[in-house]
């Protein structure tokens, strides 16, 4: 049995990919974890990202969007000047919003998780990838779901970045079917 070809051998990647990515995530917080990631990840490596976790997890008050919401600009100031994440004030800041979003939606619809996995009617979309060139960058679910979050204020959340959160917590089994975790997430 096989396995995907991203993750090129690079440890920190090679355990993402076989414990985490694609595995269908229903924790908000851990969704939560994700949409901040994802976004902070726009125009960068996913490898930069998985480097500077740890970082955003202790920055960001392990992923709690109702502590996140309450970020300052005086918190903004700090987190400008923290080289264990991406320094970018306009990343730093829609993460906070996007809290305050998160919270929102969860509030209308009793956790951001239903309102996220109604996209895919509640269920992982099977890719059935046969190589790494088959998996699309947008699918009309990250583009309906895109464009939702925009509607409702969220940033940094384009189509592809979406999509790319869809394949993370498991909307989307984009594991090529050669790969060990294909069929063990098929399941």
């Amino acid at each position: 049995m096989g396995t995907c070809s991203w993750p090129r051998g690079e440890p920190l990647m090679v355990k993402y990919h076989d414990k985490e990515w694609g595995k269908p995530v229903r924790d908000d917080r851990k969704i939560f974890e994700f949409l901040v990631l994802e976004s902070a990840q726009a125009g960068l490596s996913w490898l930069t990202i998985l480097r500077k976790r740890e970082g955003y997890r202790r920055a960001f008050a392990n992923f709690k969007p109702r502590q996140v919401a309450r970020f300052s600009v005086r918190d903004v100031s700090k987190l400008l000047k923290n080289p264990n994440i991406i320094r970018n004030r306009l990343k730093i800041e829609a993460a906070i919003n996007n809290a305050q979003r998160f919270l929102e939606v969860k509030k209308e619809f009793g956790s951001f998780s239903k309102y996220m996995w109604s996209f895919v009617k509640g269920k992982p979309i099977d890719g059935k990838r046969k190589s790494l060139s088959d998996i699309p960058a947008i699918t009309k679910e990250s583009e309906a779901l895109s464009k939702d979050l925009k509607r409702r204020g969220f940033k940094f959340l384009g189509p592809t970045v979406v999509y790319a959160h869809m394949q993370a917590v498991g909307m989307a089994n984009d594991h090529v079917q050669s790969c060990f975790r294909y069929k063990e997430l098929k399941l």
